[in-house]
């Protein structure tokens, strides 16, 4: 069986000592947008994420892409008990909880294992948790994430519990648009991710689209930081944690509308392109 779930599940898929400098977290904020609206460059508001110094902030999804910023070639998938065509892989999910607000430099080690293997009948979806702590042994913060592997369900395996979140039955409590620029995916590339599906045009026709598509950690970079400003005032601090399904593609020049409404368990939110999804069961939570 190419999935071997009593091999993989607790099984460790690496330890990765990295670093990283305020000059990394300010490229990856413009990459998910930070600075791109007239005005933004004379707005106290928007120089937070922008303009080094005692008013910085970082997003807390730095901490999804920190451990690989450095990196040129895409990461190798070599998952013990698992033996699937990368080609059929979809990433499906992506959690970030933070300890406290992240520092805008600094060095950590990420050990991951997987967690879990659920079996969707025509697929499988494998959920990896890395954690992420300080030289002192201090833990920072946690990823979770899931990827999609078409063709590998079927042997009987657990479907898994909902990750669905719902989405309240009421008019949003606010939105607001962002308008991906003809060059986020390039942008973002040097964040840690040459895919050439996100550059390379005949590279992306090949692969069945009409164009490069944004990446997914983009999308889901640039709703964060328009939901801190647009419901928690602007203050990264405040969050505790995000996770959101992918549930499609963006590409450059399109443009996101983000609904969102403050419930209980914290920020529900739903990023939509026209009436396509873009990201689903979104949910920002507070810390505290």
């Amino acid at each position: 069986m190419p999935i071997d779930p009593d091999v993989a599940i607790g099984a460790e898929t690496g330890t990765r000592e990295f670093s990283w400098t305020t000059s990394d977290v300010l490229l990856y904020q413009l990459a998910v947008g930070a600075g791109s609206r007239p005005g933004d460059n004379v707005s106290a508001d928007a120089l937070r994420w922008t303009l080094e110094g005692e008013g910085m902030q970082v997003l807390p999804s730095f901490g999804v892409v920190a451990p690989s910023f450095h990196e040129t070639d895409p990461p190798a998938l070599d998952l013990p008990g698992c033996d699937i065509n990368l080609a059929q892989v979809v990433h499906g999910a992506q959690e970030v909880r933070v300890i406290g607000p992240l520092p805008s430099s600094g060095s950590a080690r990420l050990t991951t294992r997987i967690t879990d293997i659920w079996d969707k009948g025509k697929a499988a979806v494998i959920w990896q948790e890395g954690v992420a702590t300080a030289p002192g042994g201090t833990e920072l913060w946690r990823v979770r994430s899931s990827i999609f592997v078409k063709g590998e369900g079927g042997w009987g395996g657990n479907r898994g519990e909902s990750t669905a979140v719902a989405v309240p039955d009421r008019a949003p409590d606010d939105s607001t648009t962002y308008t991906v620029t003809p060059q986020q995916a390039l942008l973002y590339r040097l964040c840690g991710d040459r895919n050439p599906l996100h550059a390379d045009p005949e590279f992306a026709k090949a692969a069945g689209f009409p164009a490069p598509i944004l990446h997914g950690l983009c999308t889901y970079g640039i709703v964060l930081r328009e939901v801190i400003d647009l419901m928690l005032g602007g203050d990264a601090h405040a969050v505790s944690g995000y996770a959101a399904r992918f549930a499609g593609v963006v590409f450059p020049g399109e443009t996101l509308t983000i609904d969102a409404w403050d419930e209980p368990e914290g920020v529900v939110v739903a990023a939509t392109v026209g009436d396509r999804p873009a990201l689903a069961d979104c949910l920002v939570t507070r810390r505290g």
